[in-house]
């Protein structure tokens, strides 16, 4: 179990970084991202190369961003962490949030594996 933290601690740290490299470091190639929020899917992603670009297209969408874990919970394929979220975004979006403003979000990452690759990604995540 220690070795998913250490494989988690990465992802966290390369998406705080902006790294995508580091990101997907443990990615399987055929990786499954969701993207949860308020109860309602908003993302759906299907193999290493379509994480990668939206990834990519991401970075733009914030000037900073920060995950910070407060918890592991491990069964005997997946790790869900808590986590809380903060971001200030980089542009305007379509829905009125505006560039510079801070976004808090609470929630929860489920982190699926198969050895030490990540096969399934859940984020799901409320406002606070």
């Amino acid at each position: 179990m220690k070795n998913r933290e250490t494989i988690i601690k990465n992802y966290i740290e390369g998406y705080n970084q902006f790294n995508i490299d580091k990101m997907v470091y443990a990615f399987d190639d055929n990786i499954i991202f969701e993207n949860i929020q308020n109860d309602k899917t908003n993302m759906s992603l299907n193999g290493i190369v379509e994480f990668r670009l939206q990834a990519e297209q991401a970075i733009a969408y914030f000037s900073k961003r920060e995950q910070k874990i407060k918890s592991f919970n491990h069964t005997e394929k997946t790790t869900e962490i808590e986590i809380d979220y903060e971001a200030v975004l980089g542009m305007d979006f379509p829905n009125g949030l505006k560039k510079g403003q801070q976004l808090n979000l609470i929630g929860k990452s489920v982190f699926e594996f198969e050895g030490n690759k990540i096969v399934k990604l859940t984020d799901i995540s409320w406002e606070m």
